[in-house]
């Protein structure tokens, strides 16, 4: 295979057959890498047209290429100078799935419509240093459902910034076109004739008597109407599109023309998300992001787990109660498929809602909701509340409302890294007035974490991992009580392992490992607030807590515990197994957490050594 890295100047001397080749090798490289690896698959083939065209354009070593999401980043790897370490990509100490500073990527992306904004900011400092360089965005049109970004093109549309963003829209079109007449004059905005003819019209009507102005004003917005700029033409940007985002020429034309406007410029581009990958094409949501499969038949790799993931236990438990209690409303920030809820939007579309990438909307939409009686739950990916965080204070927590959040990928979620570990969660939610913290160990007390949920005063919260529980369902669960803890294990031993969530099924790991009579083991349930009765006891008759809990260290389970100690003067110690105060990468969950000393091996030793 021909090289892929390539410099801005190289680009440019290739000519149109060379860069459909280059396009062809650059999907190729990805389905292979992807295919091995997992990844994000469908929106990555759907851009390297406009990937290429970008490099052809701009220069990424002076220009900041920014990404929104950056899950569409894959063929700007490739092309940037990435190309020898592809084949590490997602791995543990390999090549992130997102762009990443540390990687030489203009900023870190891995939550959605963060782009504008970014561009923006980069504007400012390039006018302030008087440099000549210009941002270019690649944003998809899912990016623009949150509202981040149209506070972005708000400010944008006044300042008029010169930057180039590109409107990648591969599913639910922007505006879609209007026959042939508008494809026309969609397609004639992208010239330079077209750009040169509206100032030239600009300029003559300075000079028209307020009559002829006015007419001619009205005509200008009329010749709008019928075209999918109007929009952005009412933000104060320029337009050009929709063009092919497949024709590399046409794509580069206009981008060529957007820079020379030295002003605020959308590109809306069209594209087909999966292209190139037959299995792929089109509006396939399990192609967005993939495990290991085999690229002839498009069939996965993974075995299939004999385990329900956490998951899907989550969604057949709210189904049945949302079939019993018809007060159950929820909702989902842009992932029916990945919290479950798309089974029940399904069966209850007047009940279940996917609000798009607006979890800010999503949480306040359902405080009104409980204040109207109605018993809302808010599923959520653990790194995504963090979107919602003033919402859930404002809104739900200060009028102890009664909202549930049901928070997915909870802990390391793996090949996703940093800006995908749920792991804060406890941190900042525990800090909230109101609102009571639980987590299930196994399915059958997510089912009863999950009925507590329905009947519980105020705002609560649950999280559970990606994934299957660790506990196949070792221990009776039961029935769940305001600020009561279960006591699993019970001995005579002075130590004591107090597990959170899955935390509880890596303390029982460790305790296998280790032998059933080493330590008293508990079920803490509950977080927020604590069984104090039973913590009390549990000092009377040990002298060390090892804590398990997928969290932070810092304002996590330990840190909570050890308030309690102190508050009542027992004097127990306490050592953490949760994270330490550094950002996880990604990789492989068990490499990850051998990385972290944080498998059931090294963390037997460590007990050991610390007893």
């Amino acid at each position: 295979m021909t090289k892929l890295t390539h410099t801005n100047l190289e680009l440019q001397a290739l000519n149109e057959e060379e860069l459909k080749t280059l396009a062809v090798n650059l999907r190729a490289k990805i389905i292979e890498v992807v295919s091995q690896n997992g990844g994000h698959l469908s929106s990555n083939l759907g851009v390297v047209e406009l990937s290429i065209a970008m490099h052809c354009v701009f220069d990424n070593a002076k220009d900041p290429f920014i990404f929104d999401v950056s899950h569409q980043s894959y063929a700007y790897k490739l092309l940037s100078g990435k190309e020898e370490y592809f084949h590490t990509l997602r791995s543990f100490g390999g090549l992130s799935g997102y762009t990443k500073d540390e990687e030489g990527d203009y900023f870190v992306a891995g939550h959605s419509s963060t782009s504008i904004s970014l561009a923006i900011g980069a504007c400012k400092a390039i006018e302030l240093k008087k440099e000549e360089r210009m941002p270019v965005v690649l944003i998809g049109d899912g990016a623009l459902s949150a509202g981040m970004a149209y506070e972005a093109l708000n400010e944008l549309g006044d300042r008029k910034y010169p930057c180039v963003i590109i409107l990648n829209d591969n599913e639910m079109s922007i505006s879609k076109p209007i026959g042939a007449i508008s494809k026309y004059l969609s397609q004639a905005m992208a010239t330079q004739f077209y750009q040169k003819f509206k100032k030239r019209v600009e300029k003559m009507l300075d000079f028209l008597p307020d009559s002829a102005t006015y007419m001619a004003k009205r005509f200008e917005e009329s010749f709008k109407l019928i075209t999918p700029g109007l929009l952005f033409e009412e933000f104060g940007l320029e337009y050009i599109g929709p063009v092919d985002g497949h024709n590399i020429s046409e794509v580069i034309s206009a981008l060529k023309q957007a820079k020379m406007m030295k002003k605020p410029c959308i590109i809306h581009a069209q594209t087909i998300k999966g292209k190139g990958y037959a299995p792929a094409e089109g509006k396939h949501t399990k192609w967005h992001g993939v495990g290991a499969f085999d690229i002839r038949s498009g069939e996965s790799l993974k075995k299939p787990s004999s385990k329900s993931s956490a998951t899907e236990i989550f969604s057949q438990n709210l189904l049945d109660l949302a079939q019993e209690y018809e007060n159950i409303v929820g909702v989902t920030a842009a992932m029916p498929s990945g919290t479950g809820l798309d089974i029940l939007i399904e069966k209850y579309p007047n009940r279940f809602w996917d609000v798009a990438i607006a979890e800010q909307h999503a949480v306040t939409s359902m405080a009104a909701m409980a204040k109207e009686g109605f018993k809302p739950f808010i599923a959520i990916y653990s790194t995504f509340l963090q979107r919602a965080y003033d919402q859930v204070i404002h809104d739900c927590a200060i009028m102890n409302l009664n909202v549930v959040f049901a928070m997915d990928r909870a802990g390391i979620v793996g090949e996703d890294g940093e800006t995908h570990q749920g792991i804060f969660d406890v941190s900042f939610l525990s800090a909230v007035p109101n609102l009571t913290l639980i987590a299930p160990r196994d399915a059958k007390m997510m089912k009863e974490c999950m009925e507590y949920a329905y009947f519980h005063q105020g705002p609560l919260a649950f999280r559970y991992p990606r994934g299957s529980f660790i506990l196949n369902e070792e221990f009776i669960p039961c029935k769940i009580f305001l600020a009561k803890a279960q006591w699993l294990v019970k001995n005579s031993s002075e130590v004591a392992f107090l597990g959170f969530g899955q935390g509880v099924g890596k303390a029982w790991e460790v305790l296998q490992n280790l032998g059933e009579e080493f330590a008293n083991l508990i079920d803490l349930i509950f977080i927020k607030p604590l069984d104090e009765a039973l913590l009390k006891e549990l000092a009377s008759k040990t002298k060390i807590w090892f804590v398990f809990s997928e969290n932070v260290k810092i304002g996590g389970v330990a840190s909570l515990l050890r308030e309690f100690l102190a508050k009542y003067d027992l004097g127990v110690k306490i050592i953490s197994f949760e994270y330490e105060d550094a950002f996880i990468t990604h990789g492989n969950l068990s490499e990850v957490e051998a990385s972290l000393s944080l498998d059931v091996k090294s963390l037997s030793r460590r007990v050991l050594d610390i007893i």
